[in-house]
């Protein structure tokens, strides 16, 4: 029996690619683990089905800034969703596999480009996402 889909928003894609163990809460860090290593980064992991989502998604379930399908930043992340999603050709609803949604970065996304792509992110500037895009140009 195939394993449920995750659910992502946009943002999120990029997000699976550049984690490295950091996270808002021990939880929020546990549950990435999880769906990262544990699903993604896992042997197969490229045949992960994942349906995108216009909400609150599997991701964002424990992290303490979620408040019911919404976040207390929501204006900053519904851009970061908008830009990613436009980046990508993602749409609500639209399913791919994780090996797909690669493909879609590696097409889409030139090392460099997620200085203006994920502006506002705090996560931006510890580098690691960017990195693991130029790893995964390198790898393609």
């Amino acid at each position: 029996m195939a394993e449920t889909p995750l659910r992502y928003r946009p943002h999120h894609f990029l997000c699976s690619l550049g984690f490295r163990g950091k996270g808002y809460s021990d939880a929020f860090t546990a549950n990435m683990a999880r769906i990262v290593e544990g699903r993604l980064r896992a042997p197969g992991g490229d045949d992960t089905m994942i349906e995108v989502v216009g909400a609150t998604d599997d991701i964002c379930a424990p992290c303490p800034k979620r408040r019911g399908s919404l976040c207390t930043s929501q204006d900053k992340i519904t851009a970061l969703d908008t830009r990613h999603a436009k980046a990508l050709g993602l749409f609500i609803g639209t399913r791919l596999t994780w090996g797909e949604a690669k493909s879609r970065i590696v097409a889409n996304l030139p090392p460099g480009a997620l200085s203006q792509l994920c502006a506002g992110c705090q996560w931006l500037e510890l580098g690691l996402c960017e990195a693991a895009l130029k790893d995964l140009h390198e790898s393609a």
